[in-house]
């Protein structure tokens, strides 16, 4: 007799446990053995959450190359490394500071051409998920990348464009490099050496082949100088950039490589490319935007 109570007892027990445990998958929104499917497509991800790489934080510049093209204002006619075509080499003898000046035009040496060859600070922040948000410390600048396909240009131009971004991966290791090599006439261009408008920087790493880098084409901008000393660039470029985050390096720095490729039918008789690059700082507590304002000739910042 008190055996079967026994098995009475641990049969209701049972029970009790399968209702629980039923109840419990109800109220988690399945049944108990309900699993995702292998391969079952997910929702994706947003670029702000998928991004293979953090570019946030404030960045300082490291003028390691172009020193006195950047850090002083050029006399005007020196284009040098420029590739200018013929109307573009007349343009640039033309430069008048004092005109730019007086018309209001203080930031074209400030536009999205030139803007990243001043010697200064960034601040990357995401103003939300489809849009990472750059400020510029030079001429108190912002550009917005936009990665939503749904963004649009606005009607009007402006100094910073319409920048358009994408994230671009490697491919899986063992199927080659994921960045173009110096040599190459197209893509983006391994860091670390000169070629192309290239002049040195900090030695390539392996962040190179892994995480990826950030792709923005900018197009709706008013033309404005690459140089402070009026080497222009016209409202009908391309401009290209590639954005990488290197390091850490063996003292600890990480830096930040942006590519630039400036193809503008007007006044270039070829592309032109620069390879600049910024060190990431502990904090903003040397933020210090300024308006635009490019200095004489031949003074040194």
């Amino acid at each position: 007799m008190t055996q079967t109570i026994e098995r009475r007892a641990n049969t209701r027990a049972r029970s009790g446990l399968a209702v629980a445990a039923a109840l419990a998958a109800v109220a988690f929104g399945g049944s108990a053995g309900a699993q995702p499917r292998a391969g079952q497509a997910q929702p994706p991800q947003s670029p702000r959450a998928s991004a293979p790489v953090d570019l946030t934080g404030y960045w300082v510049s490291v003028v390691s190359e172009d020193w006195r093209h950047r850090m002083a204002t050029p006399r005007k006619g020196d284009y040098e490394s420029v590739p200018l075509n013929g109307e573009g080499r007349r343009v640039a003898g033309t430069w008048d500071l004092d005109a730019d000046n007086a018309a209001g035009n203080q930031c074209r040496a400030f536009g999205v051409g030139g803007i990243m060859r001043q010697p200064g600070r960034l601040h990357i922040t995401w103003a939300d998920d489809d849009t990472l948000k750059i400020d510029f410390d030079a001429g108190t600048q912002t550009r917005l990348m936009e990665f939503a396909a749904s963004a649009a240009a606005p009607a009007e131009k402006s100094w910073q464009g319409f920048s358009r971004a994408d994230w671009q991966r490697p491919p899986q290791a063992g199927n080659g490099p994921g960045r173009a090599q110096l040599g190459n006439s197209t893509g983006p261009i391994a860091p670390g050496g000169g070629g192309r408008g290239q002049r040195g920087g900090p030695a390539s790493t392996q962040a190179l082949s892994e995480g990826g880098a950030l792709h923005v084409v900018t197009t709706n901008f008013r033309g404005g100088y690459l140089r402070k000393n009026g080497v222009p660039y016209s409202e009908d470029a391309v401009i290209t950039e590639y954005i990488d985050r290197l390091g850490p390096e063996p003292d600890g720095a990480i830096y930040l490589l942006v590519q630039t490729r400036v193809d503008d039918p007007k006044y270039l008789a070829q592309t032109f490319v620069t390879s600049t690059h910024f060190r990431l700082e502990r904090d903003g507590s040397k933020w210090n935007p300024y308006p635009c304002r490019t200095d004489p000739p031949g003074q040194t910042k």
